[in-house]
């Protein structure tokens, strides 16, 4: 068994496989093994890999399960004290392991911990899939350590702290094997977008911590591997909803739910005004989407909880309140007391 395990998850991404890969085998395959699950990519990267790195073991999928269900079934094959879930266009820094895995050892509560996440195209600046670290407000919208909404700041080292947050990047997340498992990884029904923001609430119900060690550092694309378009907006909005309804608890989900839905249609009116359909239209099948999965999916799963623990990484306000209304920018101007 693997100490620690990177795996890479791939489709159609031969390009960022070639452009990223080689600095992953410089920095990492001293210290990890190098998995390369292929989500059922119809280009030749399997091809590829199999004659430009014939040691890399690949594991192939049949068909593309999504970021959720790719992880979730990739890692059944996979036997070792750590995973690391790596997207392929991410570029390592050297040591960039160490840190992470040091950190994890002296904790046992760690379940899972992300590196600093910098913009492979504009290196100075946080990446928006994580930044340093990611939080969530009272209504379940996410933001970062270095992001909020779509304001990217600067890296100045003001996020160099090694803290508790809410959630850990899925571009780059290391996770605790047994945690993953207790916790039932990844929900496949997301396919992707805010699965690990929900996998990170369950880890913290559970007793875990997550983590932000900027000690260790990656560039990532961001949105390299994942299309834009009506079905991202679809799917950011119906599986918000979902994470919401399956981690709040009781108290808090009769009146929350409402005002998020609220709020979800006023932000696609805006859109309708401003000229968008298309965004008008992936709201509203994203809400539909949500009621089908309460109605035919997981009414008679669903029991409603109070919170067990405390939440590290949670604002007890409103986010767009403190950006719209308020015009904070920055994740500092809004967060006005130290973390939980």
């Amino acid at each position: 068994m693997s100490r620690v395990a990177i795996i890479i998850l791939n489709w159609n991404g031969r390009n960022y496989l070639e452009e990223f890969l080689p600095s992953v085998l410089q920095y990492s395959s001293r210290e990890a093994e190098i998995i390369v699950a292929d989500n059922g990519s119809a280009d030749d990267s399997v091809a590829w890999l199999q004659h430009y790195y014939p040691a890399i073991r690949v594991i192939r999928l049949p068909v593309n399960l999504g970021f959720a269900g790719g992880y979730n079934v990739a890692l059944k094959e996979v036997e070792a004290d750590y995973f690391v879930l790596l997207n392929s266009d991410v570029r390592v820094t050297a040591s960039w392991i160490t840190p992470v895995i040091e950190l994890m050892d002296r904790n046992p509560l760690v379940g899972a911990c992300q590196p600093k996440l910098l913009d492979e195209r504009r290196p100075g600046f946080f990446e928006y899939a994580g930044a340093s670290g990611g939080w969530i407000d009272a209504l379940g919208y996410p933001f970062a350590r270095g992001r909020v909404f779509d304001a990217i700041e600067a890296d100045e080292g003001q996020y160099d702290d090694t803290v508790s947050v809410f959630w850990a990047s899925g571009a780059a997340m290391f996770v605790r094997s047994t945690a993953w498992r207790a916790c039932g990884g990844l929900d496949d029904y997301f396919f992707a977008h805010m699965e690990e923001i929900d996998f990170c609430w369950r880890l913290q119900r559970a007793g875990y911590l997550v983590m932000a060690c900027p000690q260790s550092v990656v560039y990532h694309v961001g949105g390299g591997t994942l299309p834009k378009g009506s079905r991202k907006t679809y799917l950011n909005f119906r599986n918000n909803l979902i994470m919401l309804f399956k981690n709040l608890p009781a108290e808090e989900l009769i009146w929350k739910m409402p005002v998020r839905m609220a709020l979800d249609a006023m932000a696609a009116w805006k859109g309708l005004l401003g000229g968008s359909l298309t965004f008008f239209l992936a709201v509203a099948k994203a809400h539909t989407g949500f009621l089908m999965w309460y109605w035919l999916r997981k009414k008679g799963e669903m029991v409603l909880r109070k919170q067990e623990t405390a939440l590290h990484g949670w604002l007890n306000s409103s986010l767009v309140w403190a950006y719209f209304a308020r015009r904070k920018r920055k994740f500092q101007e809004i967060i006005d007391r130290k973390p939980v």
